[in-house]
């Protein structure tokens, strides 16, 4: 894409969403999910910080909480927990949105706090998939459904989501319990994520060499491992992923990530999962 070709894009992509949407905390800054985001090599692009902290400008804050529940923090204040179970540590928060997947009850809750605003499922109570576009000003929410195994052995059509959350110029993807490889056309709808958090325990969702197929074939800039269970099986993926990714594995729960700080290499980052603490 040439760079009049990109101004165009851009320029259509922000003024369709400034005259179709009331702003409520701040303006999003226009969304790079299809179009090839530009990366910076060279600077330092992540680090330690914890939720309670403010969030910078033009940057996401993600905490691993939990098997597959992350917590997304904006710089206007937004809080959205992923996979929510109804329990996200002793911290007195109530997130603003949850999404939630149902192929396993570590994935949902039938009762999510009342004071949560929006409450997102993956999927429809009738069958037949659910979309969700939410416009939340500083943040659009929306979801691809994909197809998950039932409990006797057959599919069950569009039971579950891949959720993306379009912030601060990223655009971020949870792959959920992801049981199939992607469609092209869900690939397409997917568009280009510059962050990805993917479930890599091997079988219960996707045998890893299917999984390393989708990281490989989505191309992202920041892969976070999810739903490993051990470290032996988290271990089991890095040691085939190190070959096609850079690893960077030093303990920590949490990271902060913008546009003009992504890897010029496409990196995986291991987070260890810690529970939102009331002292924290």
């Amino acid at each position: 894409m040439g760079i009049l070709s990109r101004f165009l894009c851009l320029w259509v992509c922000q003024v369709g969403v400034l005259n179709g949407m009331q702003l409520q905390a701040q303006e999003r800054r226009a969304s790079h999910c299809i179009a090839l985001a530009e990366s910076a090599p060279g600077l330092h692009y992540l680090h330690r910080a914890s939720w309670r902290q403010p969030v910078a400008a033009d940057t996401l804050h993600i905490r691993y909480i939990a098997h597959a529940s992350f917590l997304l923090r904006t710089n206007g204040g937004l809080n959205v927990v992923t996979d929510y179970t109804g329990f996200i540590g002793s911290a007195p928060m109530i997130p603003d949105v949850v999404t939630m997947n149902h192929a396993h009850d570590t994935h949902w809750t039938s009762q999510p706090d009342p004071g949560i605003a929006h409450v997102l499922p993956g999927w429809a109570e009738a069958g037949g998939g659910v979309h969700h576009h939410l416009d939340l000003g500083e943040m659009l929410i929306r979801n691809v459904p994909t197809d998950i195994r039932s409990m006797f052995g057959g599919v069950e059509p569009q039971g579950n989501s891949i959720f993306v959350f379009e912030v601060a110029g990223l655009c971020v993807g949870h792959l959920g319990h992801l049981h199939h490889i992607p469609t092209a056309a869900q690939y397409a709808a997917l568009g280009r994520l510059d962050v990805v958090m993917a479930a890599v325990d091997g079988g219960i969702t996707l045998p890893l060499d299917e999984m390393l197929e989708v990281l490989g074939r989505l191309k992202s800039s920041v892969i976070i491992p999810m739903h490993w269970f051990t470290d032996p099986s988290l271990q089991r993926f890095l040691s085939q992923v190190a070959t096609q990714f850079d690893v960077v594995d030093d303990g920590r729960s949490s990271l902060d990530v913008s546009l003009r700080t992504l890897p010029d290499r496409p990196t995986v980052f291991v987070l260890r999962p810690r529970y939102l603490a009331a002292e924290e």
